[in-house]
């Protein structure tokens, strides 16, 4: 008797994990949850981040620049032996005499890059040993304890100077890019839904029908063997319930293809099942074109996208006139220096050593070259304003379009829900007096038609009000539900 209990007690268990193992391979996914997945799990989100993350390390690069970089340099067993030519100055006779010798250095530096004069400061301490093997034995140390080193270009484009200028404003383009890439997540995630919701209900609309005409089929049948129904109309319901069974498998098998797509796209397994639910209603918005403009320059990439044309048709011009005419280096150097065949004698009683020199380049003839390139550039700069101005016009014609169509859709919602409601009702009311034998097949046939369309249309109009409003979300970077701009948190993203 113990034996069967656990048995059966066992046969419990594992039937109830069978069914909790079934039951979670089964989805009911609303609009929300739909676009929470998708945010959460899809391929498409994931490539959005590492999008951003690739943006955000070419961020951390530029700052690294401005920042003092500590260096280690070394040249270990540099070992030499061969017959190097030598001249003699006052004979000219050239003589091969034996090289014997390993050389050694190690050095280590601090540069910093000033952003201001685009030049560089570097400061740095090295150690020199040279050990010759013939004709003689002997070590030599070469200290240099200290050396400051500056190199000023003159009159030469300054990178770091520009960089400063478009570099924050390219990282904060790339956070606008990843928040508007997740707003076209979730209008893909939208359409994807409503389509496989509208494949759903209309399969569920073609069985419910099936189910309907079969029923008045039989009825009409027995009313034509009394003659109160004539053929042709009992051909006329039969076709209608071909015509029903043909459309199931339709629209089985449309409805197998979009839950296909949409799994893919969410990131599920051909195993998971879904099932959606359509929202009740829509929120009652009407949105302002000023106020949808001003928030679309204010938080999306667009602006951003403009200035950073314009600021990069300055900087070629600015590159342009400082590759043209003279050009200069200016090149200083001080630093304390000591060489003795003991290591700790090379560190006492240094000599200082002091350089400077100015390199010149003065083209002397270019023939128009440097002057073409600055007009070209500014050629350039001119037609970028005059494409930024027209991408202006454009892009506020288009929100004011766009907005123009969200605050239609609310009422097209509205009118398409009764539309449907009302379509339903007929459907049954022509029905019932069908069965009553006052109402032809023509009637039925009409009524079931309407419904179809009307339920069809009341998914579609509901589906246009939420790729609106999302297209909005996107354009603008704002919720018009909650009030609040669209944001998320960088710092998870960049693992800080």
């Amino acid at each position: 008797m113990k034996k069967d209990l656990i048995l059966l007690l066992t046969m419990v268990g594992i039937a109830s994990a069978y069914a909790l193992d079934a039951q979670s391979l089964s989805r009911r996914l609303t609009l929300t949850e739909t676009i929470y997945t998708a945010h959460e799990q899809s391929p498409s989100s994931l490539m959005a981040k590492h999008n951003f993350l690739a943006s955000y390390w070419e961020y951390r690069s530029y700052k690294a620049q401005y920042l003092p970089s500590l260096n280690l340099n070394a040249t270990l067993g540099q070992f030499n032996r061969s017959l190097v030519a030598l001249q003699n100055s006052e004979t000219g006779n050239i003589k091969y005499v034996q090289n014997n010798n390993m050389r050694n250095n190690l050095s280590l530096s601090v540069n910093q890059n000033i952003a201001m004069t685009g030049g560089t400061l570097s400061v740095y301490t090295q150690l020199y040993r040279l050990d010759q093997y013939a004709p003689q034995r002997s070590i030599t140390y070469n200290s240099q304890p200290i050396n400051i080193t500056y190199i000023q270009p003159l009159r030469a484009f300054n990178s770091l100077k520009w960089q400063r200028k478009t570099a924050p404003k390219e990282y904060e383009k790339a956070k606008r890019v990843y928040l508007e890439t997740m707003e076209s997540i979730t209008v893909m995630a939208t359409s994807l839904f409503f389509s496989t919701a509208l494949a759903q209900q209309q399969l569920d609309l073609a069985n419910k029908n099936y189910r309907n005409t079969e029923s008045l089929y039989r009825i009409a049948k027995e009313r034509f063997e009394i003659g109160k129904v004539s053929q042709g109309e009992l051909l006329q319901l039969e076709l209608r319930m071909l015509n029903d069974g043909m459309a199931i498998n339709e629209y089985q098998l449309q409805l197998d293809m979009n839950k296909l797509q949409l799994k893919s796209y969410l990131g599920f397994n051909d195993a998971v099942e879904l099932e959606l639910v359509l929202p009740d209603s829509v929120p009652s918005l009407t949105l302002q074109v000023p106020e949808v403009v001003e928030l679309s320059y204010a938080n999306s990439s667009f602006g951003l996208t403009q200035g950073l044309s314009l600021l990069s048709a300055e900087q070629e011009v600015a590159r342009a006139k400082a590759n043209r005419g003279v050009t200069a280096t200016l090149h200083a150097q001080f630093g304390l220096t000591q060489e003795n065949e003991s290591f700790g004698y090379a560190y006492r009683n240094p000599m200082d050593q002091e350089i400077v020199s100015l390199g010149l380049s003065v083209p002397i003839l270019d023939w128009g070259l440097g002057k073409g390139r600055v007009q070209t550039a500014k050629s350039r700069e001119n037609v970028i304003r005059t494409q930024v101005d027209l991408n202006d016009t454009e892009h506020r014609q288009d929100l004011m379009i766009k907005v123009v169509q969200f605050n239609n859709q609310t009422r097209q919602c509205q009118i398409s829900s009764k539309a449907d409601s009302v379509a339903e009702q007929r459907y049954e009311a022509v029905r019932e007096r069908f069965i009553n034998g006052t109402a032809s097949v023509t009637d039925i046939n009409t009524a079931q038609s309407e419904k179809d369309e009307a339920a069809r249309r009341h998914i579609s109009e509901l589906s246009k009000y939420w790729n609106y409003y999302y297209t909005l979300r996107k354009l603008t970077l704002y919720d018009f539900i909650s009030r609040t701009n669209i944001s998320t948190e960088f710092d998870k993203i960049v693992g800080k």
